[in-house]
C-alpha cells in the first residue's frame, strides 16, 4: 500500500476533478504505478453503493475490476503500461470478492504531473454503470462512425471492444441498410490491424465469372482479356482486413476456395498453380438467412461455421427507435453541409419519422432526408417535404414488400441479369429504370411500386444514373 498524500493543494485539485466526474454521473478511480487504488471519487458511492469509495482505497485494481482486464497479463493493464487509452470496456466492480455492479470503464495514463496533482497517480479509470447506456434520454454514443442510443447497439459496441486484441473471423448479419459495413469498419479500426488496409468486396455486385479474379487475382493469359498479371483483393489486404459484403451471394465454386483461405490461409491466382499466403483478417456480412441457404444447398455449412466464429447481428431500425432521432439529426447535418444549405427539422417531423416502419433501415432514413432537403424551399423541413409514404402513411403509397432476399433494385437487376445471361450491372440497372419510367409515363409513385421500392430509393437511383432531368 502506498503512503498517504497530505499536500492540501494537490488534494484539492484531485477532489475538484472528482466532483466534475460526479456531476457527469461518472466515478473516477486513480491508480498508482503499482496499480493500487489511491483515490476514488464520491460518485462511486452514488453509482455502486455506500462506503465503496473508502473500501477500495489501497486495494489492487485487479481485485476491484477483475484480473482479466487488470491482472499481470490483463489487456487494459498492458495498454496502460504502453501509454494507451482504452474506451468503453465492460467490467464487474467487486468488493471482497462479491460482485456489486456491471460497469463500463475507460482507462488512460495520467499525462499531467508535478505539484498540481497527487504525484502518486499514474493511471485513471473512469467508471459508469452499463444501465446508463440504455437510457433513452441520454446523449447518443458516437463510435467509429456509428451513432446509437439503443442498448442493443451498445452491446455491439462493447463486443467490438472485447475483440480489440482478436483476429477472429466475424460474420455480421442484419437487414439491408442497417449499417453492417460500418460495423465491419469499426471492427477493423478497433483492432491491431487498424494501420493496415481495409479492403471491401461486394460479392453480390460482381458477376461470378469476374469475382474469382477480383478476390484472388489472375496471371496474364488466364482468360480472354487477361493481358497482364493482376493482384487480387486478398493480396491488397495484406496486414489488414478484407470485408466480404453479401457473402451469401458467393457462388458455390468460390465458397470452396474461400473455405481453403480460412482453413489454410493460402490461395492461387486464376491461371496459376503456385500457392500464395495471405494474412488478411476476414470479416463477412450478409442480409440473407444463411441457415436457410444451407438447407437449400446454396451455401456450404462448413463455410458458414468458419465465417461465424463471432456472430454479430445488427438489429433493424424499427427495433431500436430510440436511434432514429440522433441518426436523423446527424444525417441532416451531413446532408445540408454537403449541399451548402442550413436547414432544420420542424417539431412535427420527428414524430412522423418515429411512426414510420423503415423497411429500408438507416439507408432509407438517409434517402428520405436527402429527398426532403432536395424538395424543401424554406429553412425548416416540414412534414410535407418528406416522401409521401412517410408524410402520409395512410395514403397507400408505402412500398410493397420485396421478394425474399431482394432488398433493392440493384439486387433485382443482378438476379434478373443472372437468369438472362446479362453483364454490366450498372448499365442494366439504368436501362431498366428508364424502361420502367417510360412504361409508367415517368410517374415516380407508380414506377416505385412496380419495381418494389420506395420513392426515395427510386429518386436516389435516378439521381445516380442521371435520369432526374429526363
Amino acid at each position: 500500500m502506498t503512503e498517504p498524500w497530505n499536500h492540501p493543494e494537490a488534494s484539492a485539485v484531485l477532489e475538484g476533478l472528482s466532483a466534475v466526474f460526479t456531476s457527469l454521473k461518472r466515478a473516477l478511480i486513480c491508480l498508482d504505478h503499482d496499480f493500487c487504488v489511491v483515490h476514488a471519487s464520491a460518485g462511486l458511492d452514488d453509482l455502486v453503493g455506500a462506503n465503496v469509495r473508502q473500501a477500495i482505497i489501497g486495494q489492487g485494481v485487479e481485485d476491484v475490476l477483475g484480473t482479466r482486464l487488470f491482472g499481470e497479463e490483463g489487456i487494459l493493464r498492458q495498454a496502460l503500461v504502453a501509454g494507451e487509452l482504452r474506451e468503453g470496456w465492460g467490467a464487474t466492480l467487486r468488493l471482497d470478492g462479491e460482485s456489486l455492479r456491471d460497469v463500463s470503464i475507460t482507462t488512460t495514463p495520467l499525462k499531467l504531473h508535478g505539484e498540481v496533482c497527487d504525484p502518486r497517480v499514474a493511471y485513471l479509470v473512469v467508471v459508469r454503470p452499463l444501465e446508463v447506456e440504455a437510457e433513452t434520454n441520454k446523449a447518443p454514443t458516437v463510435y467509429c462512425g456509428l451513432i446509437a442510443r439503443a442498448a442493443s447497439m451498445m452491446r455491439i459496441f462493447s463486443l467490438i471492444e472485447h475483440l480489440r486484441e482478436s483476429d477472429a473471423t466475424v460474420l455480421v448479419t442484419g437487414e439491408s441498410g442497417t449499417g453492417k459495413e460500418l460495423v465491419a469498419r469499426a471492427l477493423h479500426q478497433r483492432s491491431p490491424r487498424a494501420n493496415g488496409p481495409f479492403v471491401a468486396v461486394n460479392c453480390g455486385a460482381i458477376p461470378g465469372e469476374l469475382l474469382e479474379s477480383e478476390l484472388f487475382g489472375h496471371v496474364r493469359g488466364a482468360f480472354t482479356g487477361a493481358v497482364r498479371n493482376r493482384v487480387g483483393r486478398f493480396e491488397l489486404a495484406k496486414d489488414g482486413t478484407i470485408f466480404l459484403d453479401e457473402v451469401g451471394d458467393l457462388p458455390l465454386h468460390l465458397q470452396v476456395k474461400l473455405l481453403r483461405v480460412l482453413q489454410e490461409h493460402t490461395f492461387e491466382r486464376v491461371g496459376e498453380s503456385e500457392s500464395r499466403k495471405t494474412n488478411a483478417r476476414v470479416l463477412a456480412a450478409t442480409h440473407l438467412d444463411l441457415r436457410q441457404a444451407i438447407v437449400e444447398n446454396r451455401f456450404r455449412d462448413d463455410l458458414y461455421y468458419r465465417l461465424r466464429v463471432v456472430p454479430i447481428e445488427v438489429p433493424p431500425l424499427r427495433q431500436r427507435r430510440e436511434d432514429i432521432e440522433p441518426l436523423a439529426e446527424h444525417l441532416i447535418e451531413r446532408i445540408t453541409k454537403r449541399s451548402g444549405r442550413s436547414l432544420r427539422l420542424a417539431p412535427d417531423v420527428m414524430p412522423a419519422l418515429l411512426r414510420y416502419a423503415w423497411p429500408g433501415n438507416v439507408r432509407e432514413l438517409e434517402n428520405a432526408l436527402e429527398f426532403a432537403v432536395a424538395v424543401c424551399r424554406q429553412q425548416v423541413i416540414q412534414v410535407r417535404d418528406l416522401p409521401p409514404e412517410i408524410a402520409n402513411p395512410e395514403s397507400g403509397l408505402s412500398p410493397k414488400p420485396l421478394p425474399t432476399g431482394l432488398t433493392d433494385i440493384g439486387q433485382i437487376v443482378r438476379r434478373r441479369a443472372h437468369h438472362e445471361d446479362l453483364a454490366g450491372d450498372v448499365d442494366s440497372e439504368k436501362e431498366r429504370l428508364a424502361r420502367a419510367l417510360e412504361e409508367h409515363q415517368w410517374r415516380r409513385d407508380a414506377t416505385a411500386r412496380a419495381l418494389g421500392m420506395s420513392r426515395t430509393t427510386l429518386w436516389r437511383k435516378m439521381r445516380e444514373h442521371g435520369l432526374l432531368e429526363a
